[in-house]
Parts: structure tokens; sequence; C-alpha cells
């Protein structure tokens, strides 16, 4: 009855998919098929116990290149050049990171943080999911990560007094200005406080969307469906996580490596033996469309030339006062290297030199109320990938909580990132 009409190409019929109950398709395909261009496709739900949300989301894609891409200048020229299909960067980002989760055989989540938007990836058991936060990113949209956010979450990160004024007018400065890069240690300080939270909103967005049913003899009531409920847990299980993978200017071009693997642990806190990693040189949408035409050589590419590794993060799950005992490591390295041991305390962060290329056999025993994984005081014996930044040992605690009081808070952010070596001491 309102008859909306297209944004872009209004000689063009507004796209609508139908992918609802079957019985229904001809009466929906009589009503709606003159006024709307009408794709009918596979229900999402053919069945109480199952979904299906692969063909929608296909459709979903087409459309948006047949409708929204075709309006860019030189659209249709580009076509004519490109000898494969054009696709979206998130969409060929994903190709990249299916990839890689299979050649490997691995639980991963990747990112990519922009200036508009921050795009989250997930792989685990085979099942991708994608998640496009269009009011997330670094320049154009900080002013929603602001206000998303909220001034003191982005504050907490900061490891210095600041007024909130002063926080504000920066922010605002950057969204007007979008291009600019941080010209000090503070602005520096400021954006990836900001970046962390981005992150992390990112990822319960991506978590909220990412779920599945458990087994099919799984069924919900009538009221349920009334309810809205989710139609099962989230697919993204933290302590399965094998690697990470952040891109993104905020990401790939920090001034030292070790300040991406921070900004990524502190927003996603990840528990147990995780492997952080950064694409050095935004390649991935590119690599992603080779996948399609000769998927060993895009990811080959992408493993040695792309792709460098920060590190493991080992974090230890629960809580207990600073200082307190957490769990006792042992490392063993390869080669001739001498064996290392010691004690991690709640409220520590290590930082033990690992390379790119080397492996080392980590340890940890934790005291009785933590856990690794295995359970509350179990050992835990895992293998730990190195790289830039090296082999980080998280005693924070998870879930990761920073102290109230403001200065309390400075002296700790100030304590592990001098721990870590994030920043250059200030003369």
């Amino acid at each position: 009855a309102a008859e909306p009409r297209p944004r872009l190409g209004m000689t063009y019929s507004l796209p609508l998919i139908y992918a609802g109950n079957t019985n229904a398709r001809d009466q929906v395909t009589a009503i709606l098929g003159r006024k709307t261009a009408l794709v009918v496709t596979d229900n999402i739900r053919p069945t109480l116990e199952k979904e299906n949300l692969t063909p929608a989301r296909n459709k979903i894609h087409d459309l948006f290149l047949e409708h929204v891409m075709a309006q860019a200048p030189g659209y249709k020229k580009l076509i004519s050049w490109a000898g494969a299909p054009i696709v979206p960067t998130p969409a060929a980002v994903g190709f990249i990171m299916e990839a890689l989760a299979k050649r490997d055989r691995i639980n991963l989540i990747g990112v990519d943080i922009g200036g508009a938007t921050t795009d989250v990836f997930s792989v685990y058991d085979g099942v991708f999911n994608r998640t496009v936060s269009a009011n997330l990113g670094m320049s154009y949209s900080i002013s929603n990560v602001l206000a998303e956010a909220g001034l003191a979450n982005i504050m907490r990160w900061v490891p210095f007094d600041v007024d909130e004024q002063t926080l504000r007018n920066r922010i605002k400065n950057k969204m007007i200005r979008p291009t600019t890069i941080p010209q000090t240690l503070d602005e520096l300080q400021i954006e990836q406080a900001i970046a962390r939270e981005a992150l992390r909103l990112a990822l319960i967005h991506h978590k909220s969307l990412a779920t599945g049913l458990k087994g099919v003899q799984q069924a919900r009531t009538i009221s349920d469906i009334f309810e809205q409920k989710t139609s099962g847990d989230s697919l993204i299980d933290m302590l399965k996580l094998d690697l990470i993978v952040g891109s993104g200017g905020i990401l790939s071009h920090a001034p030292r490596r070790i300040q991406s693997m921070l900004m990524m642990v502190d927003a996603y806190e990840p528990p147990g033996f995780t492997t952080l990693s950064v694409d050095s040189i935004f390649m991935m949408p590119h690599l992603g469309v080779l996948s399609t035409v000769n998927e060993k050589a895009a990811t080959d590419v992408f493993i040695h030339d792309c792709l460098v590794y920060l590190g493991t993060c080992v974090a230890p799950i629960g809580q207990g006062r600073d200082g307190e005992k957490c769990a006792e490591y042992q490392i063993t390295f390869d080669g001739s290297r001498e064996p290392e041991s010691g004690t991690l305390s709640f409220g520590e962060l290590r930082l033990i030199s690992l390379g790119a290329g080397e492996r080392a056999r980590v340890t940890m025993k934790p005291v009785k109320q933590v856990d690794l994984g295995e359970g509350k005081g179990t050992p835990v014996t895992r293998e730990a990938r190195g790289g830039a930044a090296g082999l980080m040992l998280d005693g924070r605690g998870r879930p990761l909580q920073l102290p109230v009081d403001a200065k309390a808070r400075v002296a700790a952010l100030t304590r592990w990132h001098q721990a870590v070596g994030l920043y250059p001491d200030k003369q």
C-alpha cells in the first residue's frame, strides 16, 4: 500500500526477496510481483528444527551488486574489464577467511576495522558467518562509537588523565577530518582506546547474529516464536578459538606490532591459548577474489606475504587479588634456548620473547579457582606460536575488569603498557 521506491535508480522496481512459507509463494507473487522486482528463494526456516539461511544471503548479495553497485560511475565498464565476478569487499575478505580456516582446519575470527564500518568474520567447525557493523568506524563513524560505547568505556582505556570535553572534542575533530592520523603520542593512545571499543562492540554484534541450533532434536514452542527468541546459542565460543586475524589501518599500520596485539586482546578478551595476527598490507579482499579462481595460490600468498603473526596470548579464566598467585608456568623452547619457568600473578601482564617462526611448549598450572580450558585448577600444556610481538601471559583475569578508581586505573594501564613496551617512555 505504501509503494516504497528505491533511493537509487528511480526507473527500477524495488528489489524484494521472499524467503518464507512455500505455500504462500503464489499469493505473494500475485500481490507483489507487479509492483516490485520480486525474487523468490528457499524458506529460511522450513521447519521449527531447521534453519536455511544461505540461499537468502546469496540473493541479498546478488541484489546488492545488481541494484546498488550498478549505480556506481563506471561500474558497467569495470565489469567488462574484469575476468572474474565483482565482489564487495566484505564478501571477498570472507572468502580468504574461509580458505584459511579450511586449509589449517582451525576456528578463527577475522576483523576489518575501517573508517566507516567494522566487519567481523568467523569460521567455527567449518560454519562461516559475516557481519558488517555499519555504524562503527575510526573516522566517518567515530562519533557512533562514542554514542554506542559511552564516554566512560572509552576513557577507561586512556592511560592518562583527560577531561571529558577534551576527549569529545578530539573525537569530533577526527570525524570532521577523517583522513588525518595521530600527530602526538596522546592522540595515538586516544585513537587506540576508541579502537578497542569499536572492536568490542562489533564482536558483540557478531555474536548476537552468529547463532544456530545445537541439533535437529532442539525444538521451540509457539510462545518462543512470538517472543522472537534466538534459535540457539551463539556459535562463537572463545575457548575454541585458534586464531584472530586483524585488518584495517589502526591494526595493520600501528607503530608497534605489540599495540595491534594488545588492542585485540583487550577488546576480545580471548581466554586460554589464542594466536593473533594482522594482515600487513590489506590484500585480503584481492586474495579473496583470487581464491574463487585458484584457492591454493590465494592462501599461499596470504600466508607468506600478507599475514604477520603477532604471537600467542595465554590468558587464565578467573579472578583474584592483584599480586596473588594465578598460575605457575614452564616454557620449553625449540633449539638450544634454556627453558623458562616462573609464577604469573593476578593483575600481571608479561611478554616473553618468541620470534616469528619459533614455537614453544607452554605448561600452565593454575590455582584452584582458575581455569585454562580443561577445568579449574587443571594443568594445561599447549604449543604456542611466536611472532612479531611474542608470547603474552595475561594474568589480568577473565572477564577483564579495570579498576574503577581513575588513579588506580591509570596506574594499572601504565604498568601493563610498560611491561610489554607498548609505547615509548615519555621524557
